[in-house]
């Protein structure tokens, strides 16, 4: 049986995400996106949400949750949690919860191009030739 709009929550996506992550939300929310709110902006709006989706753009500072009347749970896309007040969140009985594993696989993928222009002295290889100087015995 599927809910009325009625009793539906609301959540509120203050940061771009995936258009896939959005469709899974509308399923079961009544979900709006304002993304690049002010700080002011996001104070008057966020009373009337259930929910709350950020990324590291929006603070959620203990002022937004001082003025977050409804809100059950702030979801952070990615990893770190330095952008909300986690503790301010605990006191009102907010779940908080992020998901640490996102960027595992490009992290992985940049530290391999990372060592694999160290061994390839890519960055040096970049500064010689910008300075006109082809010194291809070096540069292998």
């Amino acid at each position: 049986m599927e809910n009325s709009t009625a009793q539906r929550p609301r959540i509120l996506i203050c940061d771009s995400i995936a258009e896939e992550g959005v469709a899974l939300l509308r399923q079961h929310a009544d979900v709006d996106v304002h993304t690049k709110l002010s700080p002011a902006a996001l104070l008057e709006i966020v009373p009337v949400y259930d929910g709350m989706v950020v990324r590291s753009a929006t603070q959620v500072t203990q002022q937004v949750i001082d003025h977050a009347a409804n809100l059950k749970i702030i979801g952070r896309a990615g990893a770190g949690l330095d952008n909300i007040d986690v503790t301010a969140a605990r006191e009102r009985h907010m779940q908080v919860v992020n998901s640490p594993d996102a960027n595992t696989l490009a992290v992985a993928e940049h530290t391999m191009g990372l060592l694999l222009a160290l061994a390839r002295r890519l960055s040096w290889a970049d500064w010689i030739l910008k300075a006109a100087r082809w010194e291809k015995s070096k540069l292998v």
